[in-house]
């Protein structure tokens, strides 16, 4: 499977993004997705995830209550809405796939990976 992440871009603190990520493929409804990010200097970690059937999400700590993940297997897409964005949430943001039933949370758990598409937040 390919992926294609979109959505990124600079805004200022409070505001909100969506993050889409577009899948290639006729399985896509098999595998469950998940969203990371990186910043400059820091490993890769893991932001949202959920099931193949978008039934079941999981998210980091830090990001709980504020972003959501959603996934539209019609559309073969995956989705990320930011809220209430923070300066430390500037970093790449990629998503990535695994075939499968179950969230996944570690990196090393995904085969497939999109581009990152790069959030800053301004203070």
């Amino acid at each position: 499977v390919q992926l294609q992440a979109s959505g990124g871009g600079l805004v200022q603190a409070g505001g909100s993004l969506r993050l889409s990520c577009a899948a290639s493929g006729r399985t896509f409804r098999s595998y469950t997705m998940g969203w990371f990010r990186q910043a400059p200097g820091k490993e890769r970690e893991f932001v949202a995830g959920t099931s193949f059937s978008g039934g079941s999400t999981y998210y980091a700590d830090s990001v709980k209550g504020r972003f959501t993940i959603s996934k539209d297997n019609a559309k073969n897409t995956v989705y990320l809405q930011m809220n209430s964005l923070k300066p430390e949430d500037t970093a790449h943001y990629y998503c990535a796939a695994t075939f499968g039933t179950k969230v996944r949370v570690a990196v090393g758990e995904y085969d497939y990976w999109g581009q990152g598409t790069l959030v800053t937040v301004s203070s």
